[in-house]
Parts: C-alpha cells; structure tokens; sequence
C-alpha cells in the first residue's frame, strides 16, 4: 500500500503542477472515468460543483489555501 501512496502523491504533485484550466479539464476527465449509468447525475453535479468553484476562484470571490494545509486538514479527518 505504500507505494499506491507513492504513485498517487507523485500523480498528485504532477497534476498540481498543471495551470487551473488543466486541473479543472482533468478532475472532469477523472470524474467521467469513474461514471457508471447509475452515476450520472452525480458525476455531472461533481462537474458543475468544480465550475462553480473555479469560477469563484478565478473571481476572487475565494481564496485557495496552499495544499501542504488542505493535505493537513484532510489528514485530521
């Protein structure tokens, strides 16, 4: 299981890396990987709930926090 962290931290720092645009196109493209018929309406209000969130962003309407803090609160989970 170790390595499956690995691999998904190394993923994980290399998707972080992308511009916003990049990012947004491929938690879409992850979400769709993951639809099934009966996860439809799921995956599609995921899409618009990660356009709302970038649109806000990209407003100025809120702010991101760096991820070493989102990872930590995450991990307080």
């Amino acid at each position: 299981m170790a390595s499956m962290n690995a691999r998904v931290d190394h993923l994980l720092d290399e998707a972080l890396a992308l511009d916003p645009d990049e990012r947004s196109a491929l938690v879409v493209a992850l979400l769709d990987s993951l639809d099934g018929e009966d996860e439809t309406a799921t995956t599609k209000a995921w899409a618009e709930e990660i356009r709302r969130r970038r649109d806000e962003l990209r407003s100025g309407a809120t702010t991101a926090v760096p991820w070493e803090e989102a990872r930590a609160r995450l991990n307080t989970l």
